[in-house]
């Protein structure tokens, strides 16, 4: 299965500059679990909930007067939108990692994909294969 069937273009991004207090408002308003930072539109860090878990409350930073760079993943796992789905699993798996951003050939961000997603896209096809097993079976006709 082709990676751009899961990739999320609507990818919540910020500045290396931007507040730890401001990202973690823009995860709450959008909805998500982590916050993409780029540089000329190519990713160079995240900030995912468990970020701001560890990182700031555990540390007892101050989020107000602290910089996102201070607190992201920096040079995150990246996949390339024409990988495969099972290419990025066997991947991701290997890095210990459920996020992550999906680039172009020259690395510019074109969207992120995460386990959740892959979970419901696996999820989706296995209910189509459940499907097509029960009509199929004698005790069905």
């Amino acid at each position: 299965m082709p990676l751009v069937d899961c990739i999320r273009e609507d990818v919540v991004t910020a500045s290396p500059d931007e507040r730890v207090v401001e990202v973690a408002r823009m995860m709450e308003d959008c909805n998500v679990g982590s916050v993409v930072i780029e540089r000329d539109g190519c990713p160079i860090g995240i900030v995912t909930d468990r970020d701001l878990a560890v990182r700031v409350c555990a540390r007892n930073v101050d989020p107000e007067s602290t910089s996102v760079r201070d607190v992201m993943t920096c040079d995150p796992f990246v996949v390339e939108r024409n990988e495969t789905l099972w290419n990025v699993m066997a991947s991701a798996r290997e890095q210990g990692v459920r996020r992550f951003p999906v680039v172009d050939d020259d690395r510019r961000l074109v969207g992120i994909v995460t386990m959740d997603d892959i979970v419901g896209i696996l999820a989706s096809e296995m209910n189509c294969v459940t499907d097509i097993i029960q009509a199929s079976s004698p005790s069905a006709r």
